[in-house]
């Protein structure tokens, strides 16, 4: 295995968003979100690339200074467009890159150690594709999100928008005294042949039932890698989480 992974960090970010339209150019403390979220990226110190449908995103990276590729209106999740993004820059590359990793482009507080806490799931050369867990500490925590269980390998077992695992024969607000439950945190990292063969695959009845994309491929037999986090940054999709995240970096 290489001492020093290259590392691929593609940020998908659309101009449409049936909750909060033009999300990625929302001002945000006199900078435009996606600016946010790129520069939290690059204190990681890896590659970093846009990836986006929009003359307007692609005119605003490109304004601050930023790497930006324009890609096809039609991709219907995230991962298509960044296997997209990344054949567009491979293609230009003499060495290729070992790792890349899908990041939200709605995330501002976005942690960069974050991104270190996914490259260590690829230090297992086993390791295809890999993503964020966090462990549930405050009961509340359970009233909403995407929740994960894995095996004893750290490996998922399975990925559902319902609470899991169910705790049997004890009160709902005493699960976290008796099971460890982790929530998602939607960063994904991929050797390069998972993620075109990730985003080659037909989508599954399970991805359809849950609208979780990971579960195409877990239903086709393959693995997830997880690593712990222990940050938890504030998705924005609403004006609401905007305020949020402009009180958050005032204080800050």
């Amino acid at each position: 295995m290489k001492k020093h992974k290259r590392v691929l960090g593609i940020i998908p970010a659309r101009y449409g968003s049936t909750r909060l339209e033009g999300k990625p150019l929302v001002d945000i403390c006199g900078k435009p979100m996606i600016q946010r979220v790129y520069e939290r990226v690059k204190q990681a110190n890896i590659d970093v690339v846009v990836a986006t449908d929009d003359k307007r995103i692609f005119d605003a990276v490109k304004f601050f200074g930023g790497n930006v590729v324009m890609t096809s209106k039609e991709h219907k999740t995230g991962t298509n467009r960044c296997l997209e993004a990344f054949n567009l820059i491979d293609d230009k590359c003499i060495d290729t890159y070992d790792v890349v990793i899908n990041i939200q482009g709605d995330e501002p507080l976005l942690e960069s150690k974050q991104i270190h806490e996914l490259l260590s799931c690829f230090k297992d050369p086993n390791t295809e594709m890999a993503t964020l867990v966090m462990p549930v500490k405050d009961i509340r925590d359970l009233d909403g999100g995407v929740f994960v269980v894995k095996d004893k390998m750290d490996n998922a077992l399975y990925f559902s928008r319902s609470v899991i695992p169910f705790v049997r024969d004890v009160e709902k607000e005493n699960w976290i005294d008796n099971q460890t439950f982790y929530k998602h945190v939607g960063m994904y990292g991929f050797v390069p042949k998972a993620l075109k063969e990730f985003a080659n695959l037909q989508e599954t009845n399970l991805e359809q039932s849950e609208k979780l994309e990971q579960l195409r491929w877990l239903e086709n037999g393959k693995k997830i890698k997880l690593a712990n986090t222990k940050y938890n940054s504030v998705a924005v999709d609403t004006l609401e989480d905007v305020q949020k995240v402009i009180k958050i970096i005032s204080k800050s």
